[in-house]
């Protein structure tokens, strides 16, 4: 997910170079939605791991 985040932030960099202020705020306005996704995504995936519970050994 943060690839594509990666994906849409460089295509709206490039559309805005070229003037093209639609897309580009498009494209941005994905790539920040798809970057918090990402970040809660990994915070969830952090805590699970620390309150996993251990099996016995």
């Amino acid at each position: 997910m943060l690839y594509w985040a990666i994906v849409f932030l460089v295509v709206a960099l490039v559309a805005a170079l070229f003037g093209f202020g639609g897309i580009a705020s498009a494209s941005a306005g994905i790539a920040q939605i798809l970057f918090f996704i990402f970040i809660a995504l990994f915070v969830i995936a952090l805590l699970a791991r620390l309150f996993q519970r251990r099996g016995p050994k």
